[in-house]
């Protein structure tokens, strides 16, 4: 059974005015984990998308509780598994350390200094409403909280709610009105 965790954006519709079918988000594998500031992060592959758009997230901010549990297990087993490395000696311990961190400190969202292209899907994080945002000339992706997006990026925000805007019509709720006035 494939365990996935979902994210779903707002209705759209097609040019016609129909309703499409909802934007689905699905995380098809969690690759890596990691602690940034006190904050589990976990790089994510995004099903349907190639790997230039995988994407670190926080913990937080994941509804695939079944992916992390068997990501963890797998991370467990494969750490029993493997003998003990022996440490070279005590100069090669700083620049481990160094590098590790270099990578831990990758900036995410608009801290990369990156212009937003558009607003590819959005998603409901713990009550908090999220924006995957696609940058101009990159391809990578991040989840930005959106009340960031609505600061610092507002004609991108507005452009991704004209998109999906659905529209009713006086006869539509004049029909419904009736069916509901003869139940």
């Amino acid at each position: 059974m494939e365990q996935t965790g979902k994210r779903t954006d707002k209705k759209r519709t097609h040019k016609d005015g129909t309703p499409a079918e909802p934007e689905e988000f699905i995380v098809e594998k969690i690759l890596d984990r990691r602690v940034k500031q006190g904050k589990v992060e976990f790089l994510l592959k995004w099903k349907g998308y190639g790997d230039s758009e995988n994407t670190w997230e926080p913990e937080e901010n994941l509804d695939c509780p079944g992916l992390i549990s068997q990501f963890e297990e797998k991370r467990k087993q494969k750490a029993e598994s493997q003998p003990a490395q022996k440490m070279k000696d005590d100069s090669d311990a700083p620049n481990r350390k160094k590098k590790k961190s270099d990578g831990d400190a990758k900036p995410r969202g608009f801290d990369r200094g990156l212009d937003p292209d558009r607003i590819i899907g959005a998603t409901d994080s713990s009550g908090e409403l999220m924006f995957l945002i696609k940058w101009k000339d990159c391809d990578e992706a991040d989840i930005v909280p959106a009340r960031v997006a609505n600061v610092r990026c507002p004609q991108v925000v507005i452009r991704f709610y004209e998109e999906r805007l659905t529209w009713d019509t006086c006869g539509s709720r004049d029909e419904e009105s009736e069916k509901a006035a003869k139940a």
